[in-house]
């Protein structure tokens, strides 16, 4: 074992690394952390897609031995992790440094086993994003509900999701 004059201190080792705010304005850079991210890679959580314009991002599910539950499908858990962080980071993308973006809250409703890959989609349309900047006009703090489904290969949904996301315009001191 190395004498503790040698090792590497960790502080010193975290700050080559890049965070995820260093990424920010690159979406291919954050698709590929994110499959490097631990719990989406241990998880078999691929982000297949985040568009250039972070309006939309595609992410899978596969099916591993590793992420099936008790009975042999996939683990519920990994279903509402795929669906995690897309619908705030793809809004506080559109809506700029000028908002607060956060989640809130989250659900899920599992409606049929997951035995296949598993997708889900997210899109951010220009009304939803109008209707957040009005609602936010005044300084007021809005929240509202986004919905995903993730479905099988087949195109059957296995689970619906609801994120509750946080938004509010920046103070302006």
């Amino acid at each position: 074992m190395p004498s503790p004059s040698r090792m590497p201190n960790p502080s010193s080792l975290a700050s080559r690394l890049p965070t995820w705010q260093d990424l920010a304005d690159d979406p291919r850079a954050i698709r590929h952390g994110m499959n490097l991210w631990p719990p989406f890679r241990f998880a078999g959580i691929r982000v297949r897609e985040i568009s250039p314009d972070w309006r939309r991002a595609r992410v899978e599910l596969l099916r591993r031995a590793s992420n099936r539950n008790f009975v042999g499908t996939q683990f519920g858990g990994s279903m509402f992790a795929m669906t995690d962080p897309f619908w705030m980071i793809l809004v506080m993308q559109n809506l700029g440094r000028d908002y607060v973006v956060w989640d809130k809250a989250g659900e899920i409703e599992f409606v049929r086993p997951g035995r296949t890959a598993l997708h889900a989609e997210f899109v951010v349309t220009e009304e939803l994003l109008e209707d957040l900047r009005a609602r936010a006009a005044d300084g007021s703090k809005v929240l509202h509900w986004c919905e995903t489904d993730v479905v099988d290969e087949g195109g059957e949904v296995v689970a619906r999701v609801r994120k509750q996301l946080y938004v509010r315009r920046k103070r302006r001191d």
